[in-house]
């Protein structure tokens, strides 16, 4: 049996990703709105949140959240459905599509590993979207509807055959490019100084 090999990343290392990505989002895209999908995608989007802020100068920038979990045992999910089907455990309320709504919507997590995830919170938001289009005057549908833009926002994207994908012209961001490892974020370990050890160990091996 194979070891699964791990890189730790250090949150200096997310903070110096995102730095240098939110420049050119802020270009491109310039955000009204994050939605930051739970848990990986919250610390990520509260630091580009920040920079956005400075880069744009849109001081009202708010994050919205969102719960989806694909690989952990939740109450009433089975065996089978994990890692399969995504859950949904939180979303935006009381009006999804009235918050979303002629907006531009960066959707903010921390890795895209099968697209399932990513897929599945575009899709979700989309029809959210379209569902608050029918309770608008018919004649403005169409500005409304252009007028609703989303983008995705990675951390790091893992170089693997996805299993969804994003509709045709969706913009897409990622920090970094990475290989197929486990990736072990910041947030995940109990004792962050050995975290941040192993992960000048792993750098180490990698620059050899």
């Amino acid at each position: 049996m194979l070891e699964v090999q791990h890189w730790r990343v250090t949150y200096n290392d997310i903070h110096n990703l995102i730095r240098s990505v939110t420049p050119k989002i802020a270009e491109e895209f310039n955000p009204d709105i994050m939605v930051a999908i739970g848990g990986g995608g919250f610390f990520p989007a509260r630091v580009m949140r920040t920079f956005l802020r400075e880069t744009t100068e849109n001081k009202s920038l708010q994050i919205q959240a969102i719960g989806l979990s694909l690989y952990e045992p939740l109450p009433g999910t089975t065996q089978e459905q994990i890692g399969r089907e995504v859950v949904r455990t939180q979303w935006l309320s009381p009006n999804p599509g009235k918050i979303l709504l002629g907006k531009r919507i960066l959707i903010v997590d921390e890795v895209d590993d099968t697209r399932k995830t990513l897929h599945y919170a575009l899709s979700e938001l989309q029809k959210d979207v379209e569902a608050e289009l029918l309770s608008s005057p018919e004649l403005e549908r169409d500005v409304l509807r252009a007028a609703t833009k989303f983008a995705i926002f990675v951390v790091h994207n893992k170089n693997k055959p996805k299993l969804a994908e994003l509709p045709s012209g969706t913009p897409y961001y990622a920090g970094e490019n990475v290989d197929d490892l486990w990736l072990d974020y910041p947030w995940e370990a109990i004792v962050i100084e050995e975290h941040d050890r192993l992960a000048a160990l792993d750098k180490k091996h990698r620059e050899k």
